[in-house]
């Protein structure tokens, strides 16, 4: 098991656990033990279930138990996963979460399925290499996450999840079609200003959207009262074209090496205070939020800030929060990228992972 670094240091390395091991014996038999639990190796059983696909399951699981009870197990799975004990948490709130992920992870004791993630494709009109980021959520932690880029669109999906959003949802997503042009550092540090020029672009996408769909629903009606073959209206492919240019252009002029001042606004709330002061760039986007057990789900206006090649933000504009973003350097082995079109196929089709 990859964990991510304890909370709030994103740029820390993975840290590794060993799940389960197999001994390969003579005649082709082999042995599965389970690793997890204090009490060293015990019996344990490995299955595939399908291509890319394979459970496990602890044959023993009163090895994992402690002496002390669940509070000794609570305890000391707060000082492996937190770094921390429960009296150094004093957010009250943050322990109620904590508590519902041991509870969460612990009833499975090992028994989990694991599903292969094919790391999503990459271009070189892409802002920056797609792949997996390690990010602050508040009092969730740290939580993974994939970037991805689909023409106009970046992705964050999340790798793993927490009791409000799980894994596979989309946790942001960026719209590279709207820069966001910052004031001057000074003014940037009043929260009123950066909401007034991003609910600004959030207004301007929604007229942008309805009139696209108005568009699509004239071009559907002439071309059913058309008795001929529709033919595309003067500007069509051209436009198409010029607009394909504008954000090859746009990509350019996006990715280039220039950087400007960057402080987080008053009253913004960051776990990690030690993010760049420095950006590339800046673009309007969006970020999922929702009620435990993701109730009410919706997506709220953000602003999603560039630093460079290995990190990135989003400043949550409704929760008054900033997410710093790692990215994650250990070598996958076996994780062969797939078409664009598969991968956004796969993305769909995300429900739930283990790590």
């Amino acid at each position: 098991m990859y964990l991510p670094p304890h909370d709030p240091h994103v740029d820390d390395p993975m840290r590794f656990k060993p799940l389960f091991r197999i001994h390969l014996m003579e005649r082709k038999c082999a042995t599965v033990e389970c690793m997890y639990g204090h009490k060293g190796p015990h019996n344990g059983h490995i299955q595939i279930v399908k291509k890319d696909e394979f459970s496990t399951k602890c044959n023993q699981t009163d090895h994992h138990r402690m002496s002390g009870g669940r509070q000794e197990e609570f305890r000391t799975w707060l000082r492996e996963e937190w770094g921390r004990t429960l009296e150094d948490i004093f957010h009250e709130h943050m322990q109620e979460l904590i508590l519902m992920k041991f509870i969460y992870t612990s009833q499975y004791d090992n028994c989990l399925t694991y599903r292969r993630i094919y790391l999503p494709p990459s271009s070189p009109d892409d802002l920056i290499k797609p792949g997996l980021f390690k990010g602050t959520y508040g009092s969730h932690g740290l939580e993974i996450v994939m970037l991805s880029f689909h023409g106009k669109k970046a992705k964050g999906t999340k790798i793993t999840g927490d009791p409000n959003i799980p894994a596979g949802q989309q946790t942001v997503e960026i719209d590279l079609a709207h820069p966001l042009q910052l004031p001057d550092i000074e003014t940037l540090r009043d929260f009123s200003e950066l909401s007034r020029i991003v609910l600004e672009v959030q207004e301007q996408v929604r007229r942008e959207e309805q009139e696209e769909e108005q568009r699509q629903e004239e071009e559907d009606c002439s071309q059913q009262a058309a008795s001929q073959p529709a033919v595309k209206p003067l500007g069509g492919e051209g436009a198409e074209g010029e607009e394909t240019a504008a954000g090859a252009e746009g990509a350019t002029q996006n990715k280039a090496p220039a950087s400007q001042p960057f402080v987080l606004p008053m009253g913004v709330i960051s776990r990690n205070e030690d993010y760049p002061r420095t950006c590339r760039i800046c673009f309007y986007g969006t970020g999922l939020i929702a009620g435990h057990g993701f109730t009410s789900p919706e997506r709220t206006p953000g602003v999603f800030v560039l630093f460079d090649d290995d990190r990135f933000g989003f400043i949550w504009l409704e929760l008054k929060s900033f997410s710093l973003y790692s990215r994650i350097k250990v070598s996958f082995q076996n994780a062969e990228a797939p078409s664009r079109e598969a991968f956004d196929e796969m993305l769909k089709n995300i429900q739930s992972l283990a790590t």
